[in-house]
Parts: structure tokens; C-alpha cells; sequence
């Protein structure tokens, strides 16, 4: 007989046990309706989050401070929330009628609000996984606030160090620093953060703004001072949850809205009935590459397509950009910004007015006008945002209390992700999603193939992707179990599940749309989290990102026009 063996739990293990705690803390913690992060209310989330160590967070479980993931996390929250003792997540609920300005971080579409010195609040309309982010994010910042208050204070009165006075002088002072002043202030700083003159002098380019050029030493200062509140005084941060956001999540209110607005807009413009393309990607690739050729057509005398594409690309080239748009708005495009809520603006391309033999795609359609492709581009959803938004419009429009189905032909999915084989740049394939913390698996046909790829120049890699919870939540062990066990798992991103599981209940349950719709799934590499700096905290792709996004997109708009 066969003595049982003892396993002890591995890394990977101990990870996902993590990352399953955390999001039933921070549900537990939503219907709760507020708690404070750095108090015993946030002890579960604190302790998950360091037994994790993400990659993207970088040192967290180390005494000097983490400037990689500080960097990442501040420019996905808004100005000026290290400042705030009161943190409040609502549901859009009128602030913008108010005399309160927006504030919308560089990195995350969404609206917030400085209420007043003490108080910031930041509109959720994308759902679960937008509040997974902030408080994980939240949750990592305020732990590095208390490794600068270890460090400063010297007695339980509240005395400080030499540095940290210095620190506040040159914070308080409240003007651009000279060289010299700067220098000095990072000195002091660096000595705060346990780091070197060097690295913080390295970083201190990139958290400046054209605001705020002393960013670094601002975010340190305000966050050093309110854990020493906390750790003096007990004035605790605290994170509240209005009752209106409670009451409004996972009702699809925005994407209701959101969907019927596009149905709206196809029937005033008499494209309902038409075959149509949906295509999740970014606002600029599908146009420009459609309209491009004939917008530049004298650049493209000089320079190859790829090369103009890289142009439009770079910030400075605003005026190249709106030559493209105005050709396409002249020519078939219809541009709708979002009023929703879900910050996803759309294009709809009607290609009956779009003169196909002056495009470089190679593509050969039919000229039956009722039959020439709507081409629908969505911008790009969030987490669990992509299942509300596409079941939403999915579902049949009602028009004069009429139910008319949408001829859907096709769903085309691009973007970015992590990948676990390869690098920045590389394109993925995958056969099926898989939802990370469950069982749940999507397999299916993908309309594109590693073989559409080759000969191109760049890696390609087929198999199965994973839906993360969160990409700041992973770690090397659990996504190397991933891609070194039979899931055979080639990189992570956020909402291909979330897609599929719409996709397949609208086709295969409702019987909305039609049950063979073809679906294509292609991302390209925006990090890959298992080799050292390799993380999205790393920094952003530049323009090696460009090539397979276009090819990516070329080859989803040959296959769409050339009925394959």
C-alpha cells in the first residue's frame, strides 16, 4: 500500500490563495461600504498583498521604496490623492454638472474629483475590476507611506529626522527648484527611500509634469506626512463606497446607455441591417489604416506604409493625424465620443463610401452595396467592463418597439498583453481563454492563425491566454505554473474571457446573433512579467508597438473584406 505523501504548498499556490483572499476581502469590504486601508479593516488586504509580491509592484516587501510601481500606480490615480485622508468611490452621480474640475490621470480614463483638501473621489463606471484596481493599487501606496514614516520618525512624539525636515522645507517652499536646490532635496529624499542619488535622480524625469516638475519630492512628502498621522495621532486614511455605487454595480447601467446610443446612430444612419464587423481596438489603427493611403498620399511616395504609420504615432505629429481623420469623417466615418460613462468611443465605418481600390490592403469586396461591411470599432474595454458592453450590444435593438437583430458578421478582438514566452512587441494567438481563479475555460475557432504572421519579422506564439483578475496582481510563480503546465498558457491580458463569454451566450444561448459568428483574438506584447524588468512598470512600448498593431489590424480587415 502507497503512503500519501505530504505536499507542502508551492509559491504558485500560496499566490493564488493570495490573490482569491484579496478579492473576497475587497468584496466583503464594498458591502461593508468603507474601511481604512492601513487600519485593522485593511490588515487581510495588506497581508495578501505582500505574501504576493507582485512584479509590478516590485520591492514592496523590502524597506527601501519601490519607484517602479510608485510611478505606475500614481499615473493611474488621480493628481494630488496622496494628499487625501478620505478617499470616496461613487457611481456617476452629477459631479460633472458641478463647479468641480476633473481630474483624469494620465494612464486610466476616468473621472475624479479634489472635493477639498482632504477628500478626492473617483467615479467608477467600468465596474468590479476598475475597483480591484484602484484598491490594490491604494493598498500598495499606502504601504509604502508607512516605510517613509519608519524611516523619519525617531521618537513616539512625533520627532523626525534631519532629512525629513529638509524634505518639507523644500515641499512647503512650493516653486520649481534650481539644480542645485533639487539636488540637495533628492539627497535628502534618497536617504528617506533607502535608495541611491543616482536611482532617484534616474526617476525623477518621469514623475514630473509640466505642473508639477517637483512631483517626486511633493508625492513622498504627503505621503510620509499622513502615515505619520496615522502612526501619531491615529487620523487613519479611510476608503468609503457611496450607497448609490453600491446599489448600481453590476446592473449594466452604463453599458445599457452605451449600447443604445451605437443602435441609435446605426438606425438614424440606415446601417442596422447591414453585415456588421465589430473590432475591439484602439481609435487610430483601423482608420489610418483605411484611409492613410489616400490622406498621405505624398508621404507615402518617400516612405514605406509602416514607416507613416510610426509617424502618426509620435506625439508631435498632431497635424498628420488630422489630415487622416478629416479624410475619414469626409468618407464614411462616423465618430461617436462617449456620454455614458464607459469611456469607450466609437467609430463605425461604413466602407459603401469608401473607395477600396485606393486602400494597399489587397482586398476584393463585393458591389452589392446592402452588403458592404459596417465596420464597428470600440475602444478598448476594462476587466469585466468587455462582458457588459458587448452583451449589451449583442442583445436586438428596439426601434419603435420594434426588436430588430443585428447582422453580426464577425468579432474581432486586439490589444495588448503580457506574454510569457518572447518579448515587447511579440504577437500572440490564442485557442482559448482561460478565467483566472476558476475553472472556467472559452475555447475557440480563432479566424486567425500564427501562419497569417509569418515571414513578417516578428515572433508569433500560439495557445491559450489567461483572463486575469488584475495584472497587478500576479507574480513569476503563478504565471510560471501557468505556462509550464498542460494549460500551456502563452501570455495574460484582462478581458478575453469576459468577450468570449458574451460572444458565446448571445450566439450559442439567446440566439441573438448568428450562432457561426467568427471571432478573432490577436494581442501583441506589451511586457512580459517573468524576465527581470520586464514588467508594464518597466516602462511603455515607445514604437515598438507599432508594426503589430498594424499588421495585426491589416490582416482582421483583409479577412473581413475578403469573406475568409
Amino acid at each position: 500500500m502507497n503512503k500519501k505523501k505530504h505536499h507542502a504548498r508551492t509559491r504558485a499556490q500560496e499566490s493564488s490563495n493570495a490573490i482569491e483572499r484579496m478579492y473576497i476581502t475587497m468584496r466583503h469590504l464594498f458591502n461593508r461600504g468603507f474601511y481604512k486601508p492601513m487600519g485593522v479593516s485593511g490588515e487581510t488586504l495588506r497581508e495578501a498583498l505582500l505574501l504576493l509580491r507582485p512584479e509590478i509592484y516590485g520591492s514592496i516587501v523590502d524597506e527601501k521604496a519601490e519607484l517602479e510601481g510608485l510611478l505606475y500606480v500614481v499615473d493611474r490615480l488621480p493628481q494630488g490623492i496622496e494628499e487625501c485622508m478620505f478617499i470616496n468611490l461613487t457611481s456617476d452621480e452629477g459631479y460633472s454638472n458641478s463647479h468641480f474640475k476633473p481630474i483624469i490621470p494620465p494612464k486610466r480614463r476616468r473621472n475624479c474629483y479634489r472635493i477639498d483638501d482632504e477628500q478626492m473621489n473617483i467615479e467608477i463606471t467600468r465596474g468590479r475590476s476598475e475597483i480591484y484596481d484602484i484598491l490594490t493599487h491604494l493598498t500598495f501606496m499606502f504601504v509604502e507611506s508607512h516605510k517613509i514614516s519608519k524611516r523619519v520618525l525617531i521618537d513616539e512624539s512625533g520627532g523626525t529626522t534631519r532629512d525629513w525636515i529638509k524634505l518639507e522645507k523644500a515641499v512647503l517652499a512650493n516653486k520649481k527648484l534650481t539644480q542645485n536646490e533639487r539636488e540637495v532635496a533628492i539627497t535628502h529624499t534618497a536617504n528617506i527611500l533607502g535608495r541611491t542619488f543616482d536611482e532617484l535622480s534616474f526617476v525623477y524625469g518621469q514623475f514630473q509634469t509640466p505642473e508639477q516638475p517637483e512631483r517626486l519630492l511633493h508625492i513622498v512628502y504627503w505621503l510620509g506626512k499622513l502615515a505619520i498621522e496615522e502612526v501619531i495621532n491615529n487620523n487613519k486614511r479611510t476608503i468609503t463606497f457611496s450607497p448609490v455605487l453600491r446599489e448600481r454595480l453590476g446592473h449594466h447601467i452604463h453599458g445599457e446607455i452605451w449600447a443604445d446610443n451605437i443602435k441609435n446612430t446605426l438606425y438614424k444612419n440606415d446601417l442596422l441591417k447591414r453585415p456588421i464587423h465589430i473590432i475591439s481596438a484602439n481609435m487610430h489603427s483601423v482608420m489610418n489604416t483605411l484611409y492613410t493611403p489616400t490622406a498621405l498620399k505624398s508621404m507615402l511616395a518617400k516612405k514605406t506604409i509602416f514607416q507613416v504609420y510610426e509617424e502618426l504615432s509620435k506625439k508631435e505629429n498632431e497635424t498628420l493625424r488630422d489630415k487622416v481623420t478629416n479624410q475619414a469623417l469626409q468618407n464614411g466615418m462616423i465618430y461617436i465620443p462617449d456620454a455614458s460613462g464607459t469611456n469607450i468611443d466609437v467609430q463605425i465605418f461604413d466602407t459603401a463610401k469608401l473607395d477600396l481600390s485606393k486602400t494597399d490592403l489587397d482586398i476584393h469586396a463585393t458591389d452589392e452595396k446592402s452588403e458592404m461591411p459596417i465596420i464597428f470599432v470600440m475602444d478598448y474595454a476594462f476587466g469585466e467592463q468587455a462582458y457588459e458592453t458587448i452583451d449589451e450590444l449583442l442583445k436586438p435593438a428596439l426601434i419603435d418597439s420594434k426588436s430588430i437583430h443585428l447582422n453580426i458578421a464577425s468579432v474581432s478582438i486586439m490589444g495588448k498583453a503580457g506574454i510569457l514566452e518572447g518579448g515587447k512587441g511579440d504577437i500572440m494567438i490564442p485557442s482559448a481563454h482561460i478565467f483566472e481563479g476558476t475553472a472556467d475555460n472559452y475555447p475557440f475557432v480563432n479566424e486567425l492563425s500564427k501562419a497569417d504572421f509569418e515571414g513578417d519579422g516578428l515572433a508569433v506564439f500560439e495557445g491559450s491566454m489567461i483572463t486575469v483578475l488584475g495584472t497587478s496582481l500576479q507574480n513569476k510563480d503563478i504565471l510560471k505554473f501557468f505556462y509550464n503546465s498542460t494549460w500551456h498558457v502563452i501570455g495574460l491580458e484582462m478581458e478575453g474571457a469576459h468577450y468570449q463569454k458574451a460572444i458565446q451566450s448571445a450566439s450559442k444561448v439567446r440566439k441573438t446573433i448568428n450562432p457561426d459568428v467568427k471571432v478573432r483574438y490577436a494581442y501583441y506584447a506589451s511586457d512580459n512579467p517573468l524576465e527581470t524588468g520586464g514588467t508594464l512598470a518597466s516602462g511603455g512600448l515607445g514604437t515598438s508597438g507599432v508594426k503589430p498593431t498594424y499588421l495585426i489590424t491589416r490582416k482582421i480587415l483583409q479577412q473581413i473584406f475578403n469573406n475568409q
